[in-house]
């Protein structure tokens, strides 16, 4: 199947809350037109100075979100244009997307990524350091950032039920943040679901999916 036909049918089967992230990483330009003439306008990197050159070369109404690992010192070069920063995983990276944010006269709109897989290699927040982190003066002061939601990502295992637990464990704490008096706006985004888990991810409550390799088909790193 083409990359249209991917999009459509996955689209297709999604419920309304759903919104779909094309994971266009590793992938040409000219993929990413495929899929833009097909009615995509959200596309998810992982690396800044990829997202970037795209960026540039590509038409001006996508929503660009940047979905892997952040370097602090790589905050400036999205930050003109980046629409929803998913990985945000400490106060310190959170900082400096706020004064990028405010050297370019913008809001950046952020989701806190939380540990939820068994895997060591994931990166994100355990429950205590999220509210650490929501509860403090610091974050309180940060004007030029918004928090979206949260995100996470499952273990990769082909056991649904472990899947599950991870993504129902995220959910209610999603629903607890909602409940925090230093939240004055409601979290709308739950980031969760990939091309192998997102089914079960929307049934959990995911209002979010990330999906590359279902859509652009497999990715060539070399």
């Amino acid at each position: 199947m083409s990359i249209k036909e991917n999009l459509l049918k996955i689209k297709s089967e999604l419920p309304k809350i759903v919104t779909l992230v094309a994971v266009s990483k590793t992938k040409p330009v000219s993929d990413l037109m495929e899929a833009y003439d097909a009615g995509q306008r959200i596309f998810g990197e992982n690396k800044i100075q990829e997202m970037a050159d795209k960026f540039e070369q590509m038409p001006k109404d996508i929503e660009w979100h940047m979905i892997g690992h952040v370097q602090t010192n790589k905050v400036k070069f999205m930050s003109p244009f980046v629409s929803l920063v998913h990985g945000v995983d400490s106060l310190k990276l959170l900082e400096e997307i706020d004064k990028q944010a405010q050297k370019n006269n913008r809001i950046i709109n952020c989701l806190l990524q939380i540990h939820i897989a068994e895997e060591e290699t994931k990166f994100g927040l355990n429950e205590a350091e999220l509210f650490e982190i929501l509860q403090s003066e610091t974050f309180r002061n940060l004007k030029s950032i918004q928090i979206k939601g949260l995100m996470g990502m499952a273990t990769f295992t082909e056991d649904e039920s472990q899947i599950k637990k991870e993504f129902t464990f995220l959910k209610q704490l999603f629903d607890k943040v909602n409940g925090l008096s230093t939240i004055n706006y409601p979290l709308s985004i739950l980031s969760m679901g990939m091309s192998g888990d997102y089914k079960i991810a929307i049934d959990c409550g995911s209002t979010m999916i990330r999906i590359g390799s279902s859509i652009f088909g497999d990715r060539n790193y070399n």
